[in-house]
């Protein structure tokens, strides 16, 4: 398929991009502690810039080192000392086509305490030590403590509305401390301009500073600043007027826009900024001198609306920038949950939107764009929207790491994209399992030049994404594994489905190297019952090896596959009791995934029994104990589906070491984890 549109030339003021890809804001980790450019966050821009992207913006760039710092490795604008290192990496952006801005940024009430006023310490200790990412979380911990003892900072806002995600102490700006950040925007676009720039964007969406300035929930000031509309649109009228008195007419400034906050269940001011008034605000916004609209929804409060989980619908608020562009001249990008090329020229073509909005998908595969316009749509790595990316940040931001992506291993380590070595011509290798971790290890051999064979005991490969994706609405976590078989095709790799791998098979193949990729079996507790024929596991159900319906069943276990499971069978018209030891539902799952599931099991209207131990199953019900009472409780029960948790499956490797001097296992064979856990663990043993 072409892409004539996709492909073709747009304009963003007097900025000509030679095609209309752009690449969406976020925040990954990469810079240094002072937000100088390091080689790595400039690597990863310079690989998307190469991979046929038309603009590129960077992720969020601070403009405030005292009360603007959302997260300790991001770049900064904030001080003159960081234009080198960002002139170095605009100038290294230039050598392709593509142009890039820089996103101007303040968290706002969107931020932790832990971050306020200590910056300008932090950076000096950054330069000065060694090894300083290793101290960060323990400092942060101490300095956190030792302000609980003495002195809590608060986090800033226009008014004192804490955000109910995060829960942290907030204050009201004073007018001066307003109009002083003004300045710092305004300051930060002039270094911008000077460190090679092509333009910036003004962060006005997701919850952050501007935002809580435009919408009434978070506004409730009486001054200048609030109260009726044109008072809470002045913050961002005078950051985008003065951005374009101190850099130029010409200079092109985009503005990220929440034209939608989705407090649907809310009512008056609580509703916060709804689609009516965000379109008065793009109108606003293009008066005041914007060159560019970038359409955007939601807060953390309502992350999900913009950071989408995977059973969101490519597409499903491409409503809100066709809306914008009907009320405004200037260009519109969107991201609107774009999936595959296809997908983005045909909103182009609807006339939805001018340009296209590719987040997550540049982090997956860096080559997305050369890929679609070579017509190599099915050699995409494909994001999987499964949220790692998000969930990684967060908690690698408290050991100074950058995020990590599900489907791509080498993301932050762009430099290494060329350098896997070719040094298994002549030999071969076997992979037993065709999970992710033995797929992804198959690849890399197959790269070094192995021969190789994958053995899958099952009739179709995938392991436990297989499971993943049987849920509603999970399919898409499939193109995992489907990205991957196109990519091993492609260099003639051998799999081989419906073979049980033993010492003697794998012995055939006289391998140089074999890798244990076996994946997990599901754990069954020692509880009396589990052996009667109405008890399952997670894999029985949904392997459609089970078929129940209409059913009272009990699923023990909160963990995100319980969940995920407890949907599949309320789909199917069952009724779900779902029980927990520990005092709160899915109490280790990542909450975007956790707010998502439950969502949707509320509407099945499922009973959750939290700080309970299965004790016994019987015919028909299930023997609780209540954690804290210590009473019993008889639950009535057709059916019970145990999901505990899985265990290591190794249980060959001495025999394979009998057969191959080199055995690397990989995996949940390895370690238990995630998506992300096994691509990255079978990746580095096809390296090893």
């Amino acid at each position: 398929m072409a892409y004539d549109k996709l492909f073709s030339s747009g304009r963003i003021g007097n900025l000509e991009l030679s095609n209309r890809i752009v690449m969406t804001p976020m925040e990954i980790g990469l810079a240094k502690f002072s937000g100088s450019a390091s080689k790595e966050v400039s690597r990863y821009y310079y690989e998307r810039a190469r991979g046929g992207v038309g603009l590129i913006m960077t992720g969020i760039t601070r403009v405030d080192n005292m009360t603007g710092v959302a997260t300790p490795r991001q770049l900064s604008l904030a001080a003159d000392y960081n234009i080198r290192s960002l002139r170095r990496m605009t100038d290294k952006i230039h050598t392709t086509e593509a142009k890039i801005f820089t996103q101007l940024h303040h968290p706002g009430r969107q931020n932790f305490t832990a971050m306020m006023y200590d910056w300008p310490l932090m950076t000096f200790l950054g330069s000065v030590i060694p090894g300083f990412g290793r101290l960060f979380g323990p400092l942060v911990k101490f300095y956190t403590w030792f302000l609980d003892k003495t002195w809590t900072p608060a986090v800033v806002a226009p008014s004192a509305v804490p955000c109910q995600h995060l829960n942290q102490k907030t204050r009201a700006l004073s007018n001066r401390e307003i109009k002083k950040i003004v300045r710092k925007f305004i300051r930060a676009a002039v270094r911008a301009k000077k460190a090679g720039f092509d333009g910036v964007e003004i962060h006005a969406s997701h919850g952050y500073l501007i935002q809580q300035f435009l919408s009434p929930r978070t506004n409730k000031r009486t001054d200048e600043y609030g109260g009726s509309f044109e008072n809470r649109f002045r913050f961002l009228k005078e950051i985008l007027e003065g951005v374009k008195a101190a850099c130029g007419k010409d200079y092109p400034v985009s503005v990220r826009l929440t034209v939608e906050e989705y407090y649907t269940d809310a009512e008056g001011d609580d509703r916060g900024i709804v689609l009516a008034e965000g379109l008065e605000f793009a109108k606003a916004v293009e008066a005041s001198g914007a060159d560019a609209i970038n359409v955007s929804s939601a807060t953390y409060e309502t992350m999900n609306k913009w950071l989408e989980p995977v059973t969101y619908e490519p597409g499903w608020r491409k409503n809100l920038a066709a809306e914008v562009r009907k009320v405004v001249s200037i260009p519109v990008i969107a991201a609107n949950l774009i999936r595959s090329p296809q997908q983005a020229e045909e909103q182009l073509n609807e006339g939805i939107q001018d340009f296209i909005g590719l987040g997550r998908p540049t982090i997956a595969d860096p080559q997305w764009a050369n890929k679609a316009k070579a017509g190599q749509e099915a050699m995409i790595n494909s994001c999987i929207n499964c949220l790692n990316c998000f969930e990684s940040l967060n908690k690698n931001a408290w050991l100074a790491k950058p995020l990590e992506c599900a489907v791509n291993p080498l993301f932050g380590h762009e430099s290494d994209i060329n350098n896997i070595p070719h040094d298994g011509e002549g030999k071969r290798a076997v992979v037993v399992g065709g999970g992710v971790a033995g797929l992804r290890a198959a690849g890399v051999l197959a790269k070094r030049g192995f021969t190789v064979t994958v053995l899958e005991k099952e009739n179709k490969v995938g392991g436990q994404v297989n499971l993943a994706a049987a849920p509603p609405n999970k399919q898409r976590i499939r193109l995992a594994v489907e990205d991957m078989l196109v990519k091993l095709k492609a260099m003639n790799v051998d799999i081989q489905t419906g073979i049980e791998a033993t010492a003697e098979t794998v012995s055939r193949f006289k391998p140089d190297k074999v890798v244990l990729a076996a994946g997990s079996v599901p754990f069954m507790p020692p509880i009396p019952g589990k052996e009667l024929p109405h008890v399952y596991s997670v894999n029985d159900i949904l392997t459609d090896g089970v078929s129940l319906k209409g059913k009272k069943v009990l699923v023990a276990g909160s963990g995100l596959t319980g969940l995920e499971t407890a949907e599949y069978l309320a789909e199917k018209g069952n009724r779900l009791t779902v029980i927990e030891m520990m005092d709160r539902i899915g109490p280790t799952a990542y909450h975007q995934n956790l707010h998502d599931v439950l969502e949707h099991l509320d509407h099945y209207q499922t009973e959750f029994l939290t700080s309970v131990r299965l004790e016994k199953i019987e015919e028909g019900s299930v023997l609780l104990r209540d954690m804290k009472s210590d009473e019993e409780v008889n639950v009535e029960a057709d059916a019970v589906v145990l999901s505990i948790g899985n265990r290591r499956n190794d249980a060959m490797l001495a025999d394979l070491k009998a057969v191959c001097n080199d055995v690397t296992v990989a995996g949940d064979s390895a370690q238990l984890g995630k998506i992300a856990d096994a691509v990255k663990s079978g990746f580095e043993a096809g390296l090893s």
